[in-house]
Protein backbone atom coordinates (compact mmCIF):
# COMPACT_ATOMS: atom_id res chain seq x y z
CA UNK A 1 0.00 0.00 0.00
CA UNK A 2 2.78 2.47 0.29
CA UNK A 3 3.43 2.88 -3.32
CA UNK A 4 -0.22 4.33 -3.40
CA UNK A 5 -0.14 6.91 -0.34
CA UNK A 6 -3.30 8.17 0.37
CA UNK A 7 -4.49 10.37 3.47
CA UNK A 8 -7.57 12.43 4.35
CA UNK A 9 -8.67 16.35 4.97
CA UNK A 10 -11.97 16.12 6.83
CA UNK A 11 -13.07 19.83 6.19
CA UNK A 12 -16.00 20.96 8.30
CA UNK A 13 -17.83 17.67 8.31
CA UNK A 14 -20.77 18.19 11.05
CA UNK A 15 -21.54 14.50 12.20
CA UNK A 16 -19.23 12.97 14.53
CA UNK A 17 -21.29 9.54 13.05
CA UNK A 18 -19.81 10.85 9.61
CA UNK A 19 -16.44 10.91 11.37
CA UNK A 20 -16.38 7.68 13.26
CA UNK A 21 -17.58 5.98 9.86
CA UNK A 22 -14.77 7.75 7.85
CA UNK A 23 -11.90 6.18 10.20
CA UNK A 24 -13.49 2.67 9.80
CA UNK A 25 -13.08 3.00 6.33
CA UNK A 26 -9.82 4.77 6.36
CA UNK A 27 -8.18 1.75 8.41
CA UNK A 28 -10.19 -1.17 6.21
CA UNK A 29 -8.70 0.83 3.26
CA UNK A 30 -4.81 1.41 4.79
CA UNK A 31 -5.17 5.65 4.97
CA UNK A 32 -1.80 7.00 6.09
CA UNK A 33 -3.49 9.86 7.93
CA UNK A 34 -6.54 12.21 8.58
CA UNK A 35 -6.38 15.91 8.90
CA UNK A 36 -9.24 17.23 10.60
CA UNK A 37 -9.93 20.83 9.41
CA UNK A 38 -12.45 23.18 10.58
CA UNK A 39 -15.34 22.37 13.12
CA UNK A 40 -14.87 18.27 12.31
CA UNK A 41 -15.10 16.61 15.23
CA UNK A 42 -11.90 14.61 16.84
CA UNK A 43 -11.79 11.80 18.02
CA UNK A 44 -11.16 11.81 22.18
CA UNK A 45 -7.61 12.65 22.84
CA UNK A 46 -7.30 12.09 26.61
CA UNK A 47 -6.85 16.03 27.50
CA UNK A 48 -9.43 15.89 29.55
CA UNK A 49 -10.76 13.22 32.14
CA UNK A 50 -14.37 12.89 29.85
CA UNK A 51 -15.50 12.17 26.66
CA UNK A 52 -17.59 14.37 25.16
CA UNK A 53 -21.07 13.66 23.10
CA UNK A 54 -19.07 13.62 19.51
CA UNK A 55 -16.46 11.92 20.84
CA UNK A 56 -18.20 9.23 22.60
CA UNK A 57 -19.75 9.05 18.60
CA UNK A 58 -16.83 8.64 17.29
CA UNK A 59 -15.84 5.98 19.70
CA UNK A 60 -18.71 3.94 18.74
CA UNK A 61 -18.56 4.24 15.00
CA UNK A 62 -15.14 4.15 14.65
CA UNK A 63 -15.19 0.88 16.61
CA UNK A 64 -11.04 1.39 17.48
CA UNK A 65 -10.62 2.48 14.10
CA UNK A 66 -9.65 6.01 15.76
CA UNK A 67 -6.90 4.31 17.66
CA UNK A 68 -5.20 3.10 14.14
CA UNK A 69 -5.79 5.70 12.18
CA UNK A 70 -3.05 8.32 12.68
CA UNK A 71 -5.32 11.73 13.04
CA UNK A 72 -4.61 15.40 13.67
CA UNK A 73 -6.91 18.39 14.54
CA UNK A 74 -5.71 21.94 12.56
CA UNK A 75 -7.99 25.12 12.34
CA UNK A 76 -7.72 25.29 8.93
CA UNK A 77 -7.27 23.17 5.85
CA UNK A 78 -5.87 25.91 3.73
CA UNK A 79 -2.90 25.97 5.95
CA UNK A 80 -3.08 21.82 5.85
CA UNK A 81 -3.03 21.94 1.92
CA UNK A 82 -0.48 24.28 1.44
CA UNK A 83 1.86 22.13 3.60
CA UNK A 84 1.17 18.83 1.90
CA UNK A 85 1.18 20.55 -1.64
CA UNK A 86 4.36 21.82 -0.99
CA UNK A 87 5.84 18.30 -0.02
CA UNK A 88 4.40 17.00 -3.35
CA UNK A 89 1.13 15.73 -2.61
CA UNK A 90 -1.02 15.63 -5.35
CA UNK A 91 -4.49 17.32 -3.49
CA UNK A 92 -7.39 15.92 -4.75
CA UNK A 93 -11.13 16.66 -3.97
CA UNK A 94 -14.27 14.72 -3.81
CA UNK A 95 -16.72 17.30 -5.27
CA UNK A 96 -19.26 17.98 -8.18
CA UNK A 97 -17.69 21.34 -9.87
CA UNK A 98 -17.57 22.19 -13.41
CA UNK A 99 -14.01 21.24 -13.29
CA UNK A 100 -14.24 17.60 -11.67
CA UNK A 101 -14.03 14.34 -13.80
CA UNK A 102 -16.00 11.03 -13.12
CA UNK A 103 -14.07 9.45 -10.37
CA UNK A 104 -14.15 6.26 -12.99
CA UNK A 105 -11.90 8.09 -15.47
CA UNK A 106 -9.46 9.16 -13.15
CA UNK A 107 -6.14 7.98 -13.11
CA UNK A 108 -4.30 9.42 -9.68
CA UNK A 109 -0.71 10.33 -9.29
CA UNK A 110 0.30 9.16 -5.55
CA UNK A 111 0.93 9.87 -2.92
CA UNK A 112 -1.99 12.30 -2.74
CA UNK A 113 -4.55 13.78 0.19
CA UNK A 114 -8.54 13.04 -0.78
CA UNK A 115 -10.54 16.21 0.50
CA UNK A 116 -13.93 15.82 2.06
CA UNK A 117 -16.27 18.23 2.94
CA UNK A 118 -19.39 19.40 4.43
CA UNK A 119 -22.13 17.49 4.21
CA UNK A 120 -24.94 19.95 2.55
CA UNK A 121 -22.68 22.45 1.68
CA UNK A 122 -19.60 20.72 -0.09
CA UNK A 123 -15.80 22.07 -0.39
CA UNK A 124 -15.96 25.31 -0.16
CA UNK A 125 -14.78 27.08 -3.85
CA UNK A 126 -11.64 28.80 -2.33
CA UNK A 127 -10.18 25.33 -1.35
CA UNK A 128 -11.02 23.75 -4.96
CA UNK A 129 -9.04 26.91 -6.38
CA UNK A 130 -6.42 24.99 -4.15
CA UNK A 131 -6.65 21.49 -5.93
CA UNK A 132 -4.50 19.78 -8.39
CA UNK A 133 -8.12 17.55 -9.30
CA UNK A 134 -11.18 17.15 -8.56
CA UNK A 135 -13.02 13.89 -8.54
CA UNK A 136 -16.85 13.19 -8.60
CA UNK A 137 -19.44 10.16 -8.05
CA UNK A 138 -22.20 10.47 -10.99
CA UNK A 139 -25.59 10.63 -9.32
CA UNK A 140 -28.89 9.36 -11.08
CA UNK A 141 -31.66 10.67 -8.65
CA UNK A 142 -33.02 13.74 -7.26
CA UNK A 143 -30.91 14.30 -4.12
CA UNK A 144 -27.54 14.26 -6.24
CA UNK A 145 -25.43 13.50 -3.36
CA UNK A 146 -24.69 10.70 -0.83
CA UNK A 147 -23.52 10.74 2.62
CA UNK A 148 -20.19 11.58 3.18
CA UNK A 149 -18.60 8.38 4.31
CA UNK A 150 -20.57 6.49 1.57
CA UNK A 151 -18.81 8.33 -0.77
CA UNK A 152 -15.39 8.46 0.62
CA UNK A 153 -15.71 4.49 1.55
CA UNK A 154 -16.77 4.31 -2.80
CA UNK A 155 -13.64 6.95 -3.57
CA UNK A 156 -11.24 5.80 -1.40
CA UNK A 157 -11.29 2.00 -2.69
CA UNK A 158 -11.51 3.21 -6.11
CA UNK A 159 -7.98 4.74 -5.50
CA UNK A 160 -6.78 2.24 -4.14
CA UNK A 161 -7.71 -0.12 -6.72
CA UNK A 162 -6.59 2.20 -9.69
CA UNK A 163 -3.86 1.21 -11.87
Amino acid sequence: MKEKSISLILHDVRSAHNVGSIFRTADAAGISHIYLTGYTPRPYDGSLPYTTKPERSIIKTALGAQEYVSWSGHETAQEVISTLAAEGIRIVALEQSSRSVDYRRYEPSFPLVLILGNEPKGIDSSLLLMCDDIIELPMYGQKQSLNVSVAAGIALYHLIYSR
